[in-house]
């Protein structure tokens, strides 16, 4: 007791400070997680230009990604797409400078498309495909002027060019693998990967992982995608793309129905093509191809002849396929080893377009042969006048490749009616079309790393009972700050004498 009296209180002042500091520092806590678990994204992007040069036209396709994550979770999506105008660059092969200036009205797109800033760091590639790779079979020296003709136009644009080159089937088929995975997050999934189905011109390819071992070292490929391991069987058939087989199977028929003693125009009866259609055609038409053996015949023309029969339409698509002789286990078709077709497959390009024209992407086997078939004794007029803004040569065409798709995936990859729901006709995944060119540019760029990529600092479930608990943690800390100053000032209120 001092000398007025009073008795002195024992209330340290650094208490409340304490208390305060644990608060800031905890909400100081909460607020740094919060912006690392959610760090906003700025809205920088890098662009890649991948062109597809293949048998029937050209695209060229834009895409684009978040800068900042270039090699981590970035996803890559289409931007845009600009179909060149005209045929593939393979039918330039008398004329190779036209193929580079054939690019010039979509390249100029690109050069709109993509901002001004980001024009000297975006690659540049052309693969080329199987209408190229029939040329270099045919004339090397015409495929290489066509490439040297459509590098020298690209080299002409302010972008990075990668080059020209003509690619394998073996990696048209995996880089379309690695696009439809890529797209639907399969390689960072456990749950398993989508098989993929390539149709185009000029070939056909078949993508997966198979559950049984690769007989064939020419049919296998690995990779490594996100801290995965991935042993593939892949294969491209050259000269079964429709186009191609079209002509194969026109051929067929012509060389038993074609005599060489006659010159005269003669009639090939079609089942393939709908009744009351009638055009007539070159026999060259029909043989100038690498695919075929040169025929020499007196005929110049034929009348080509529509009589719509879908079963005698199948009978003669089947004569393409050589399934008499197999070096392996099991075998596709021309003794090509491939294992049993299991799980999902994603069909795209033609095998897309086709099916989806004919509203036959759902259907069971049985269905999609059903309405085939009435599809295909539909007559000509009849057809014409329900699809009368369609090019008569695609609208022409309708009934022989559908029934192509149709046996080349029952008959050539041996999928059944068990199996046939697997099937997903897709165009696209996202904004992305299904193709191998997203593939390829990820794989030029390595934006698919081989490592699994960075995570959130926890995941969401883990983050929201974090923040909770430290919410709680808060409250309670105010509780007892405003518990204690309350007790503090009543105990110094009665000390006071």
């Amino acid at each position: 007791m001092d000398e007025q009296g009073e008795v002195k209180v024992k209330n340290p002042w650094y208490r409340p400070v304490i208390i305060f500091l644990a608060a800031v520092i905890i909400v100081g806590i909460m607020v740094a997680i919060s912006v690392v678990q959610y760090k906003p994204l700025h809205q920088k992007y890098k662009y890649g230009i991948v062109l597809d040069a293949g048998s029937s036209h050209t695209s060229v396709f834009i895409y684009e990604w978040p800068a900042e994550k270039e090699n981590n979770t970035g996803m890559v999506r289409q931007k845009h797409t600009c179909n060149v105008k005209g045929k593939g660059i393979s039918s330039y092969s008398n004329n190779p400078k036209g193929a580079g200036a054939s690019l010039q009205e979509c390249m100029q797109e690109a050069k709109q498309k993509i901002p001004t800033h980001r024009h000297h760091e975006t690659p540049v590639y052309l693969g080329a495909t199987a209408g190229m790779r029939l040329l270099k079979m045919e004339n090397e020296e015409a495929s290489e002027d066509v490439l040297d003709s459509v590098a020298h136009s690209l080299k002409g644009y302010p972008f990075s060019y990668q080059g020209a080159r003509i690619i394998t089937g073996q990696e048209e088929g995996a880089f379309g693998w690695i696009t439809v995975n890529y797209l639907s997050e399969n390689l960072r999934k456990p749950t398993g990967t989508l098989g993929a189905l390539d149709l185009g011109g000029a070939s056909t390819q078949i993508t997966f992982v198979p559950q049984q071992e690769i007989e064939s070292h020419d049919n296998s490929i690995n990779f490594r995608l996100y801290g995965n391991d991935y042993h593939l069987y892949t294969h491209s058939f050259l000269c079964y793309g429709k186009d191609q087989v079209l002509k194969l199977s026109m051929g067929k028929k012509l060389e038993s129905t074609l005599k060489d003693d006659v010159t005269d125009p003669v009639e090939l009866r079609d089942p393939c093509f709908h009744p009351g259609f009638n055009f007539t055609r070159t026999v060259q038409s029909v043989f100038n191809t690498p695919c075929m053996k040169e025929v020499k015949m007196a005929n110049e023309n034929f009348f080509h002849l529509g009589i719509g029969d879908w079963s005698q339409c199948q009978q003669s698509i089947r004569k393409v396929f050589k399934t008499s002789f197999c070096p392996y286990s099991r075998c596709s078709f021309n003794g090509v080893f491939q294992p049993s077709v299991d799980g999902d497959f994603g069909a795209f390009s033609a095998f897309f377009f086709v099916m989806d024209f004919l509203n036959l992407t759902s259907d069971t086997l049985a269905g999609t042969k059903q309405k085939l078939a009435t599809y295909c004794s539909t007559p000509w007029k009849k057809i014409t006048e329900n699809h009368p803004n369609t090019k008569e040569k695609y609208l022409s065409e309708y009934c022989f490749s559908a029934t192509y798709i149709l046996t080349l995936l029952e008959d050539g990859y041996k999928f059944t009616s068990h199996n046939w729901k697997d099937i997903r006709f897709i165009k696209k995944i996202g904004d992305s079309d299904a193709g191998w060119t997203l593939g390829y540019m990820l794989n030029l760029t390595n934006m698919i790393p081989a490592e699994a990529p960075d995570m959130p600092l926890m995941p969401y479930g883990g983050y929201v009972t974090f923040m909770l608990l430290f919410s709680l943690l808060i409250l309670l800390l105010l509780l007892l700050a405003y518990m204690y100053f309350r007790r503090s000032t009543r105990t110094a209120q009665k000390d006071i004498i």
